[in-house]
């Protein structure tokens, strides 16, 4: 019996990211597919649906549907949280995309609901999937780096603001590039150090070359009026036990030292860097040492790899953790806490003082 899933928002990360990885597996077919624009939900259905799969322009109707046992949520940030907590209550597991929700008030609802109704609930951090990630995490969990008590957090683009959809405005999305790519190099950050327990935040936001007119960009010239979210931002978290995290994150950035959803880490045994392939460094015997790991099958004579890629890997597990009840990698705890840190940074640069949780008042 296949499990059945509904897609709530049919643009780009729907039909580029969650349909594809979803419709690789043999477990799942989709029979339900959501979005306001109506034809857009018609194409992905003809894309990616089920014989007999429905559309709907309102995503109750799709939940009302009782056939349907998973939804996938790719909306703008801003309904993350209501629609999760309407399909969780309709006896549907959830697989949200990133960020959890724009503010931690609203992530904490989503936990909640998850808890009472006792579905699933997930994030779509699907960077903790990539190969280098997977090996990166296996020497934090096996304490080869020893306690990690420092991480940079980076994402940072030269010039790649999105200029599609509804990335720059700030009332549905909550935010720029510090909630849509910083969020990823912090997961990846507070997962290798496993470390979930913020102490205080500082934060600053930037609206330096948002302002520019017809500026060179990946995705074609931004409009100014219209950018009306940060184009960089920069945090220090310091966590309960000491450790502390810098966050970087910039859509438009003059640098040339790019580098998005990696992480650096620094502990007392050794430490990694991402920013140009996985580096391993530390000392043995009295010397220094740097060690680059190979990740996959370059260099393999007479024989081509087929890596699958991380939004597909992250479908598989998130299937699994369904069929066979056990918790899905990414844990909504933890997707709450990315949210809350989010959240410190931008009250932080608006108030120019450190934002302190859990009543930390020193």
């Amino acid at each position: 019996m296949k499990l059945k899933i509904g897609i709530i928002g049919c643009g780009g990360i729907g039909m580029n990211k969650h349909m594809p990885a979803l419709a690789n597996l043999d477990e799942v077919e989709l029979v339900g597919f959501c979005d306001a624009v109506r034809e857009r939900a018609e194409k992905a259905r003809d894309s990616f649906g089920a014989t007999g799969a429905n559309v709907y322009t309102d995503y109750k109707d799709l939940l009302a549907n009782e056939e349907i046992q998973v939804v996938h949520i790719c909306t703008p940030n801003k309904s993350h949280a209501p629609i999760a907590i309407d399909a969780l209550e309709s006896n549907k597991h959830v697989m949200c995309e990133k960020p959890m929700a724009k503010t931690a008030v609203e992530a904490q609802a989503m936990v909640d609901a998850a808890k009472k109704t006792g579905k699933k609930l997930s994030v779509g951090y699907q960077n903790r999937f990539r190969p280098d990630s997977q090996y990166l995490k296996t020497l934090c969990a096996n304490n080869e780096l020893g306690e990690i008590y420092f991480a940079k957090a980076h994402a940072i683009r030269r010039r790649a603001v999105p200029t599609w959809g509804v990335f720059l405005n700030e009332e549905e999305q909550g935010g720029g590039p510090l909630i849509d790519i910083g969020t990823h190099a912090l997961d990846l950050s507070l997962w290798m150090m496993d470390n979930y327990k913020p102490k205080y935040v500082v934060g600053n936001v930037y609206h330096k070359l948002s302002s520019t007119e017809n500026a060179a960009n990946a995705f074609g010239s931004w409009n100014p009026d219209e950018f009306k979210v940060e184009d960089s931002a920069f945090g220090f978290i310091t966590m309960e036990n000491g450790a502390t995290i810098i966050l970087e994150t910039s859509w438009a950035l003059n640098t040339l030292d790019e580098g998005e959803a990696i992480t650096s880490l620094f502990g007392t045994a050794g430490g990694a860097e991402m920013k140009k392939g996985l580096v391993i460094n530390g000392e043995a015997h009295g010397c220094l040492y740097e060690k680059k790991i190979n990740i996959g099958s370059d260099g393999v004579a007479f024989y081509e790899g087929q890596e699958e890629p991380e939004h597909f890997m992250e479908a598989r597990a998130w299937i699994a953790c369904i069929i066979n009840d056990t918790e899905p990698v990414v844990k909504p705890e933890e997707a709450m806490v990315i949210t809350q840190i989010l959240e410190g940074i931008y009250e932080s640069a608006k108030t120019g003082k450190p934002v302190y949780f859990n009543n930390n008042k020193s």
